[in-house]
């Protein structure tokens, strides 16, 4: 990869996009260790335009040399709710700020569409996620089991206030 800025420019996202996101969560879930069907891990994304096309919800990613490399998506579940969905980065570019400007992407969208709260489930294996949550405000409040998975997932739900 080869991102000059230190935190590159966060774009919606256009179905176009779509396939670029199935790959870059494809190479995370490998470098986890995880079995990656994406028929059965992300078929929102496999609906993107009824799920992810405003006023439903919103997708950023961040592209280097036309790939996407980051990925978010926003989700309305009521009238003042929001869920956040697929935060990925490519891994060679970790700890290099990117979830922290795709995560305030989301949450400024919600804010201008007058959204107060954001929720979203991380599977418990993606420890360096939850520091980004936490120290951006959000709060652990639960966790479930996923049903039927064949990576055996556990997930933590956070929140937080918009």
């Amino acid at each position: 990869m080869s991102l000059d800025r230190a935190v590159p420019d966060v774009v919606p996202a256009t179905a176009d996009d779509v396939d670029g996101v199935v790959a870059l969560i494809g190479r995370v879930f490998t470098v986890y260790g995880l079995v990656f069907d994406p028929t059965v891990e992300v078929p929102d994304l496999l609906d993107f335009a009824r799920r992810y096309a405003p006023p439903s919800g919103m997708f950023f990613v961040v592209r280097d040399a036309g790939a996407v490399v980051g990925s978010v998506g926003i989700e309305r579940t009521g009238a003042s709710a929001a869920e956040l969905h697929r935060l990925y980065l490519e891994p060679r570019l970790w700890g290099r700020g990117l979830g922290r400007a795709l995560t305030e992407a989301a949450i400024g969208w919600c804010r201008a569409e007058g959204l107060q709260e954001l929720v979203l489930w991380s599977d418990t294996r993606f420890d360096r996620a939850h520091v980004l949550y936490e120290r951006l405000g959000f709060r652990r409040t639960g966790e479930r089991v996923v049903e039927n998975d064949v990576n055996d997932s556990r997930e933590y739900r956070y929140q937080r206030a918009l």
